[in-house]
């Protein structure tokens, strides 16, 4: 079983790393403290794996993982600082898109972050990692109702937000 363990851990590993790691950053804003939550998260799940039962995936339960570790870290920290910008993009793009990109994303990013915790995570995992609702569900030990209706509510927070600076912006330039 340990051998069958440790090359299961070994592949979701590499498989994970990665977008795990990028979650735990957009929470914790720091790039070597979501280093070192990631790999407490696989240290976690081979300590744990003979709870790990397959009802969801391995991702989901490796998301539950690193959501309660970041959370368990977030507890301890004074102030709490979530967000960090992490914009890779792949495809080449003039310098006026990545100038629109990088305003964009920091406005959003800065509405993201005046949000209630509750909503920063599900807007986190629906909406920019991508997870279903029953993932969701999974890895912030909610019922599948409580994403839908707190991810509504997020979603019109969020947007209230967002305008709110629009039009903030457009107030500042008039006069």
């Amino acid at each position: 079983m340990s051998f069958y363990k440790e090359n299961e851990i070994e592949e979701w590993y590499s498989q994970y790393h990665q977008t795990i790691f990028k979650y735990i950053i957009l929470m914790v804003k720091d790039s070597q403290q979501a280093e070192d939550l990631t790999q407490e998260t696989f240290l976690r799940a081979y300590k744990h794996h003979h709870t790990y039962k397959r009802d969801s995936s391995p991702k989901t339960w490796l998301f539950r993982i690193a959501h309660n570790s970041t959370v368990d870290h977030l507890r301890k920290m004074k102030p709490i600082r979530l967000f960090h910008q992490v914009f890779q993009k792949e495809q080449t793009v003039s310098s006026e898109d990545i100038v629109i990109l990088k305003e964009n994303s920091c406005e959003l990013y800065d509405a993201l972050n005046n949000l209630k915790d509750n909503y920063k995570q599900v807007i986190i995992l629906r909406k920019i990692k991508g997870f279903s609702i029953l993932e969701t569900a999974h890895i912030l030990d909610w019922s599948e109702s409580k994403v839908k209706s707190t991810l509504f509510r997020a979603m019109q927070t969020l947007t209230e937000h967002m305008k709110g600076e629009v039009n903030h912006e457009e107030k500042r330039f008039r006069k």
